[in-house]
């Protein structure tokens, strides 16, 4: 049984510690509103995007003169494996469970006989994917000085990819993140960029471009890297606040709980000493 000094300073620690899960919880609460709203704005273009480039795509269909991002490589032999994280931790199962998707892929690519590459986004994916797969990481793009994430940050990752891709190290891209779904819910997502893939794209029959729709391609399809990474940067900063939140408010709970378990502990060792403190004294008192 501890001392009663020893519960009363791990009283006092715990409690220590759920102001500090209770400041973290408030200062996620109100990042997480300003990341929620930036995410779900950016929702819209990046639907409104998705449909334009859509249906440009479905005109070209498989044209041989189709820029190389639309119809790829001819191959899927060598896969690259963008897996974007958060800098830090503290976020429940937010990192890893992307880095779980991402695993996931790669070891079914690996049984297919595929050549993996992978490049991480964060620190935290980078520090959980290299026990294991060090020999397949190619890169890493650190995010740690970006106090705001803006588009020109989605650039640098966009033009990372696409030298990779013109230089010809990659066939097929594809990215791990998660999405948003309200603080307790966030969607792990892997979502292939290179060759472009657009959902419910229609033919354009009713219009005429000028210039052509391959010229149009080739200048938008680079932007609709760009975009999509932008967008799943702020799907991941609205998941990462979220989960935190979520997270911290578990942990001040549990550290309550185990105030008031150590309290009543501390209580009840606290009258059992006095307890035998008096049944002393009334033995001494009586032997005079």
């Amino acid at each position: 049984m501890p001392s009663l000094k020893d519960l009363k300073n791990k009283i006092a620690s715990i409690k220590n510690t759920r102001k500090i899960t209770k400041a973290m919880q408030m200062v996620s609460a109100a990042k997480l509103r300003r990341a929620q709203e930036a995410a779900e704005a950016a929702r819209p273009y990046a639907e409104r995007m998705n449909a334009v480039m859509g249906g440009l795509a479905a005109s070209v269909g498989t044209s041989p003169t189709a820029p190389r991002l639309l119809a790829g490589t001819g191959s899927d032999k060598v896969q690259l494996l963008v897996v974007m994280t958060s800098e830090r931790g503290l976020a429940g199962g937010f990192n890893s469970n992307i880095v779980k998707l991402a695993r996931n892929r790669a070891n079914e690519l690996l049984a297919a006989g595929k050549t993996v590459k992978i490049l991480t986004v964060g620190k935290k994916g980078r520090e959980q994917l290299r026990r294991d797969y060090a020999a397949y990481m190619v890169g890493h793009i650190d995010m740690s000085e970006v106090k705001r994430v803006g588009y020109v940050n989605a650039q640098a990752i966009a033009r990372d990819v696409l030298s990779r891709f013109e230089a010809g190290e990659c066939d097929v891209v594809t990215i791990f993140y998660s999405r948003f779904q309200s603080v307790i819910a966030q969607i792990p997502t892997a979502q292939q960029i290179i060759p472009a893939q657009y959902e419910g794209g229609a033919a354009s029959a009713l219009y005429d471009y000028e210039p052509s729709e391959e010229a149009i391609l080739a200048d938008l399809l680079p932007r609709g890297v760009a975009t999509q990474f932008f967008t799943a940067l702020l799907e991941n900063g609205a998941s990462e606040q979220g989960a935190r939140m979520s997270a911290m408010d578990n942990a001040t709970r549990n550290a309550g709980d185990m105030i008031t378990k150590y309290t009543t502990i501390y209580n009840r060792s606290r009258q059992a000493a006095i307890t035998t403190e008096l049944i002393e004294i009334i033995a001494g008192a009586e032997a005079l």
